[in-house]
């Protein structure tokens, strides 16, 4: 007949449990795990899934008891690392749709909102139709497979239970919160910078010939700018989302991988 202690039982729910709260957190937060076409059900699904996969091959954890109170905290710290992962990949579709927005409120259709179910609000049409890009482009080059490895080498970089994380660990996960206006900015430049020229272009018109009316005019003119630019942009956009989803992942092991601070 088979023994089994609750050491060698705690043993092995720990082993299970607190890479499977890490994993949980990132789908939780991480594009496209989070979004709320994936019920939680499926998501929960998908977690157990990928930690019966992974737990073969994870570095031993430590034989806490989940009730005690040292699992109950090694517990939560799983969850936050785990949450900080996939927010720091958020962050990469939150610049794309802040260059969505600078671009909408240039062209002036900063009121053609829809309503987004990824923020659960609403979202201007050109901000959806980008987010929208984006996420094709991150599945086209398996960027959910790159989030999965990155979540499995978290485990290599940062144990359960190793080093304690410094206060900087966390201040450098808010710190990445930068990217937003940076890379956003810069993915919008292009167009911003065509619909600047088209207002100068209408201010220098509107000296010349004041006769004209502007709004009649100016109107569908930065519209059709607009829209214009940011079709020719689309053939250009592939290097720049290469780039700011490489710069997602790399932030995603960037501040645990000192742990010491």
């Amino acid at each position: 007949m088979i023994s089994l202690t609750s050491t060698q039982i705690n043993a092995w729910v720990a082993a299970f449990f607190f890479p499977l709260t890490r994993v949980l957190g990132v789908l939780a937060a991480a594009p496209p795990f989070n979004n709320p076409a994936l019920s939680v059900r499926v998501r929960l699904a998908l977690g157990l899934a990928v930690t019966l996969g992974i737990a073969p091959i994870l570095p031993p954890t430590p034989s806490v008891d989940p009730g005690s109170g040292a699992g109950l905290l090694l517990l939560a710290e799983q969850l936050l690392i785990g949450l900080a992962m996939g927010l720091a990949m958020r962050l990469v579709f939150t610049a794309v749709d802040m260059a969505g927005n600078l671009i909408s409120l240039q062209m002036g259709l900063g009121f053609a909102t829809t309503y987004d179910p990824q923020s659960a609000g609403q979202t201007v049409v050109v901000s959806e139709f980008m987010g929208l890009i984006a996420l094709l482009a991150f599945l086209a080059i398996d960027g959910h497979l790159m989030v999965l490895a990155t979540l499995v080498h978290s485990f290599t970089v940062l144990p359960v239970g190793g080093t304690a994380l410094a206060a900087d660990t966390w201040k450098a996960v808010a710190d990445s919160a930068a990217i937003i206006f940076s890379s956003g900015l810069l993915l919008a430049l292009p167009i911003v910078v065509a619909l600047l020229i088209t207002n100068l272009a209408l201010a220098i018109l509107s000296r010349a010939a004041p006769q004209l009316n502007l709004i009649v005019i100016g109107f569908p003119l930065t519209i059709a700018v607009g829209f214009a630019a940011l079709l020719l942009g689309l053939a250009h956009l592939g290097v720049p989302l290469h780039r700011l989803f490489e710069k997602g992942l790399e932030a995603m092991l960037g501040p645990f991988a000192n742990p010491g601070g």
